[in-house]
């Protein structure tokens, strides 16, 4: 007499298992807001990123400070050098107006600026300040004098260029709409990438002679680094290092962060965690007030472009392939290799749970003060949680800062990038996860103030991390000496390399 009943719980048992699965499936759609990818810190089912797990935890040990990390780098015989034997002058007439509209983000966009003051200054022309393209990625329509200081850049380079805040009202038209609208005989759109001075000679003076002005679209990369007159080199440096100083607010709200994090009474407490054993420093005093910058740039973009996979499972794959197909339509060629290949060519970025280890193996520890500087990390918090666990005293803008402190920043990323930019520059130690136009930015202006950089041993690391048997004690020695002189010793630029990344010898002489 029992069976009808159980045959009949299990029908309703199954009634009701198949009514939870088509709950579970119409849910996002009744609540989609519920289910929005990477809307939250914790990704959900339904999310195209899924937390994965740390992938080394083997790896994870005690460590030993090896050597000093926190001693300033030694005097290397180096020192600026940018100021012409003979006192500039501006030539007696200028040839008409230049125009350049920059795109790309804050760093692209500073050394497309210092480039605009060479081709002023090649062609005896006024710049009229930089237009700075909307972002089609951050989409910050940040202007010029939204975040340097115009007055003070102007100010800098009046003996060398003629610069003017906007045009005379008889060029007026000369506008970014008007050059939206149609073929303009004033535009110059061929500029070829790393132009020689004669290029510029040949092909837009006589324009500006003609009409009074020239606007140069695009611009980003239009000027080359060698065969250039050493007075360019200098005035390209000049501007860089002198000239682009951020708004007062900028530093304002810089300073702020470098004293809080300087302060070790501050805000700054340690909080446990589970994932690394107790670890202790024996220089405690000599680093007190001391802190070290890490540029985390592990963004969407950067994660589809690389075409790596980075352990967040099939939807992730899916996610990231469609992504890349919509943006750049094939063009990755990264795509065309294995995940292993591409690693063992040190072309994936660093994972925040891979910088974490590297950080550890070089000697800091989870007393160390460190400033996250970086946009937006794909995966939100729950791909940091695993630096976060290591370095517990891991801070960033929005810790260290009130809402009402950041408000003149906050939604706009060219101003948030020139804050981390600032608290870069002022830091003990940056170190960079991959390279990118911030990391050359500030690897080239760090070492111009002879400041210790550390940069990621690419090659190395890959192998390493793909290496699953690889123990503690053998990781730790081959990172750290892999990196031995990789801390901001002065690296001569080579041809073709960038003047703003590597400013010895154009920039410095020898002490």
């Amino acid at each position: 007499m029992r069976q009808p009943y159980n045959y009949n719980h299990q029908v309703h048992q199954s009634q009701r298992s198949a009514f939870a699965a088509l709950f579970l499936v119409l849910l996002p759609i009744f609540f989609p807001n519920l289910f929005a990818p990477l809307g939250r810190a914790s990704p959900s089912l339904f999310s195209e990123w899924n937390a994965p797990k740390p992938r080394h935890l083997s790896l994870l040990e005690p460590i030993k400070q090896l050597f000093d990390l926190w001693s300033p780098l030694p005097n290397q015989g180096w020192k600026p050098c940018i100021d012409s034997a003979d006192t500039p002058s501006l030539p007696e007439r200028s040839q008409g107006y230049i125009q350049v509209f920059l795109d790309g983000g804050l760093n692209q966009q500073r050394m497309g600026i210092c480039d605009a003051v060479a081709v002023a200054k090649i062609l005896n022309a006024t710049l009229v300040i930089p237009h700075l393209e909307v972002n089609p990625v951050w989409q910050d329509s940040s202007s010029f004098t939204d975040i340097f200081d115009v007055d003070h850049f102007i100010n800098v380079l009046r003996d060398e260029v003629s610069i003017v805040k906007e045009l005379p009202t008889e060029y007026s038209w000369s506008s970014r709409e008007y050059y939206a609208t149609g073929i303009r005989a004033t535009r110059i759109k061929t500029a070829p990438v790393h132009a020689s001075a004669d290029w510029y000679l040949e092909n837009v003076l006589p324009v500006m002679q003609s009409y009074g002005i020239a606007a140069i679209s695009p611009f980003s990369h239009r000027l080359a680094f060698d065969k250039l007159p050493v007075e360019i080199q200098h005035l390209r440096c000049k501007v860089n290092f002198e000239a682009l100083a951020f708004v007062r607010r900028i530093i304002l709200i810089g300073e702020t962060l470098v004293n809080r994090l300087r302060d070790p009474s501050g805000k700054l407490q340690a909080s446990g965690t589970a994932v690394l054993r107790e670890r202790t420093d024996d220089t405690e005093k000599g680093r007190a007030g001391k802190f070290v910058v890490l540029h985390l740039r592990f963004d969407k973009d950067m994660a589809a472009h690389s075409a790596c996979d980075f352990g967040g499972g099939k939807a992730e794959k899916l996610a990231l392939a469609k992504y890349r197909q919509v943006l750049w339509q094939g063009r990755v060629l990264n795509s065309q290799f294995t995940d292993h290949e591409l690693r063992n060519q040190g072309r994936c970025p660093l994972t925040p749970e891979e910088i974490g280890l590297l950080l550890t193996a070089l000697g800091f520890n989870n007393n160390t003060h460190l400033y996250l500087a970086s946009h937006k990390v794909y995966g939100g918090e729950a791909r940091i949680s695993t630096l976060r666990a290591m370095f517990p005293l891991m801070e960033d803008k929005k810790s260290l800062a009130s809402a009402i402190e950041l408000a003149e920043v906050e939604g706009k990323a060219s101003l948030m990038a020139a804050v981390d930019y600032y608290v870069s520059l002022k830091s003990d130690i940056f170190i960079s996860a991959s390279p990118g136009n911030m990391h050359n930015a500030l690897l080239g202006h760090r070492a111009y103030l002879n400041l210790k950089t550390i940069r990621p041993n690419m090659l190395l690391l890959g192998p390493l991390f793909l290496n699953k048997t690889i123990e503690w004690s053998e990781f730790q020695h081959a990172v750290i000496n892999g990196h031995k002189n990789r801390q901001g010793q002065m690296r001569l630029r080579k041809e073709k390399q960038s003047i703003y990344t590597y400013p010895a010898p154009d920039c410095m002489c020898r002490a």
